[in-house]
């Protein structure tokens, strides 16, 4: 067994061509397990990052005369990666901008239903509330269970929309934060659009740990989803894409001089914000594709991932029962003991304790007064970092056990 994460250098990955932690700027001395939270970018992107930031403090004039250029090139880039059209892309700083530019751009209502689930990632939930409050409608939640099969979360999401009062917006997950589940989408879609409603989803976590996200979508009239996260982008990248019908709807929550354009150009030109990350982000794209492709890298995720969940779970004599396991997605739920991490403060509060004693960034979440560990994995982690935390996690819940009773 290591006590350590492999350093840069050590990996291997200039033999057999695939990414791994020397390609990184991790801290070796941490073990980083919780990629999912906030991505980490590849070397050769932090390099052309920091050439883009010089260039536009070296001649700030130009660079702003350019750049709306500069943004339509990199959108196409990131479109293709994600299988639609430049002009169906907008670019955002995060998933959570870009609903909340939705929810803006829109009007309700008084008394139309909002319907979300409650595994809705909170920063998303509290800005439907906000926004329903704004127009006086109501916020319902659907509750899913854990494990609940395709059919019973179609026909939950059916009974609500069929409920009377018109639903105007459901909002989803597609990749659910807290819970590590994979929604159904098209079937969800198919029962909002059958019932009149429109269809937000927050697929933070879905452009690279799935193949096809907007495909997976199936037609819902609003995705967002971030590139900073398994596409290992720049921090403050993401993307807003609208069906055509109602794209024209949508404006940037800053109002600035290309507010007149049509979508998405009038997103580019938002006063003097950093947008170099946007510009680099195809960086990533390409370090992807050209380490052994976009396939073998979510392989080598799954393969991680998988084994950790069940080393893990083994360790802490974790019953994964209630647990759906998403094959081929690298997030994964272990659940823990029912008096930890009850709810986000502990659960934060958990994750900092394992951060502070063990040296291993984790995520802990909260979900209907359960606490979770939640596995995240990526080309860059190895299994004797899942071993580490293996053999002296089970201590550390032992005794916050202790403490929690």
């Amino acid at each position: 067994m290591t006590t350590q994460a492999q350093k840069p250098g050590t990996s291997g990955s200039e033999a057999t061509g695939a990414p791994g932690p020397a390609d990184f700027a991790l801290d070796p001395e941490v073990r980083h397990l919780n990629h999912g939270s906030f991505g980490t970018v590849p070397r050769p992107v932090l390099d052309r990052l920091a050439a883009l930031r010089a260039e536009m403090e070296s001649n700030p004039d130009a660079w702003w005369r350019t750049l709306t250029g500069r943004i339509a090139a990199a959108r196409a880039e990131v479109a293709a990666f994600l299988r639609t059209a430049p002009d169906s892309l907008a670019f955002v700083p995060n998933a959570s901008a870009g609903a909340s530019t939705v929810l803006a751009s829109l009007r309700f209502t008084r008394g139309a239903r909002i319907l979300m689930t409650d595994h809705t990632y909170g920063a998303v939930a509290m800005g439907v509330r906000r926004v329903a409050a704004l127009h006086g409608a109501v916020v319902d939640t659907v509750h899913v269970p854990l494990d609940a099969s395709t059919e019973h979360i179609r026909s939950l999401f059916a009974r609500e929309l069929g409920s009377g009062v018109p639903v105007e917006l459901v909002v989803v997950d597609q990749i659910t934060s807290p819970t590590a589940r994979l929604f159904p989408l098209p079937e969800i879609v198919a029962e909002a659009h059958a019932a009149g409603a429109r269809v937000l989803v927050d697929g933070a976590h879905a452009p690279g740990l799935l193949a096809d996200p907007l495909g997976h979508a199936s037609g819902a009239d609003y995705w967002t989803g971030n590139l900073h996260k398994w596409v290992c982008g720049p921090r403050g990248t993401a993307a807003l894409v609208a069906a055509e019908d109602v794209a024209q709807d949508l404006v940037p929550l800053v109002n600035s001089w290309g507010a007149p354009n049509p979508y998405p150009h009038r997103f580019d030109e938002q006063g003097t914000q950093d947008v170099t990350g946007w510009l680099a982000v195809p960086g990533s794209l390409a370090f992807f594709a050209e380490r052994g492709g976009w396939d073998a890298a979510r392989a080598t995720m799954d393969r991680t991932v998988t084994a950790a969940q069940t080393l893990l779970a083994e360790a802490l004599h974790a019953d994964l029962s209630g647990v759906t396991v998403n094959e081929a997605l690298a997030m994964r739920l272990i659940p823990l003991a029912p008096v930890l991490a009850t709810d986000p403060d502990r659960a934060a509060a958990l994750q900092r304790r394992i951060a502070a004693e063990l040296r291993c960034e984790v995520s802990i979440t909260s979900w209907d007064g359960r606490g979770f560990l939640r596995l995240s994995a990526h080309v860059y982690n190895r299994p004797e970092e899942y071993e580490y935390l293996a053999e002296r996690l089970p201590a550390l819940l032992t005794a916050a056990e202790r403490e929690a009773a």
